[in-house]
């Protein structure tokens, strides 16, 4: 099989890909594959480069090293072939509080040149598949964080993509809420095929047969199964901690008085 070809089975895939501030390296030689179909978890504690990535594939920042291709379209090259592909839900929430859930949901579709008509088709499958159908014409502001999250992943979809980037979804949201997203987001992996690179630093939304890739300062330490990634008997948590631990300080040296 060619490497085109191999390319092309991929949702998502990111080359040795590298991303600096000035002096400090945000991302250094990130590669990874978002499998077609699959649900793949992002782990890594706060500061570890999720949203950066997130950034260089969704162009908001130019990646300065490496290559990133959606569903075999080099970004670099056809950005628009490769975009259009793609829906984001961000960890900011992008919602406009003064309009409605159907007004938000219109503006997104306007955005992605859909005609009324059948923008008021995708929104009425999308709201259903939500839970929210009837809450359409209320505002966001009465709406709440789960909610709104999940009118986020609603407009996310309105332009029919194949692949999810979700960062860190469910933060600040109780237990339920939490559980909520989760199981909307992997109905619709297993019911229609999406793909979905979810990032997260929360253990329990992460299934033991859900491919994972650990992210710390910007590097790939481990990827896997979670249910295999770690030693023999380690929990993916254990692991986790494991990897990312930092060397212990030594203490400075006593001051003879």
């Amino acid at each position: 099989m060619s490497a085109d070809l191999r390319d092309e089975g991929a949702a998502l895939d990111i080359a040795d890909v590298s991303h600096r501030f000035g002096q400090r390296a945000a991302l250094s030689d990130v590669s990874l594959r978002v499998e077609r179909g699959h649900f793949t978890a992002l782990l890594g504690p706060n500061g570890a480069g999720k949203t950066t990535l997130f950034s260089v594939v969704t162009r908001l920042y130019n990646n300065q090293n490496g290559q990133v291709s959606i569903f075999g379209h080099p970004l670099d090259r056809e950005p628009s072939r490769a975009l259009a592909r793609l829906g984001v839900v961000f960890q900011a929430r992008t919602l406009d509080t003064d309009l409605t859930v159907a007004q938000n949901l219109f503006y997104h579709a306007s955005l992605h040149g859909i005609a009324r008509r059948a923008a008021r088709d995708r929104i009425d499958v999308l709201l259903n598949r939500v839970g929210l159908a009837d809450r359409r014409n209320d505002k966001i502001r009465t709406l709440s964080g789960g909610q709104s999250r999940r009118i986020e992943i609603a407009r996310s979809l309105i332009h029919e993509p194949r692949l999810l980037l979700l960062d860190e979804p469910t933060v600040g949201l109780d237990l339920e809420s939490r559980a909520d997203i989760v199981g909307i987001v992997r109905a619709l992996v297993r019911e229609e095929g999406l793909s979905v690179l979810w990032a997260t630093h929360i253990f329990e939304e992460i299934s033991s047969e859900d491919d994972v890739v650990v992210l710390h300062k910007g590097r790939i330490v481990a990827r896997g199964l979670a249910g295999g990634i770690g030693e023999a008997g380690e929990s993916l948590e254990a692991t986790f901690r494991r990897l990312v631990a930092e060397p212990a300080r030594s203490a400075p040296p006593k001051v003879a008085a």
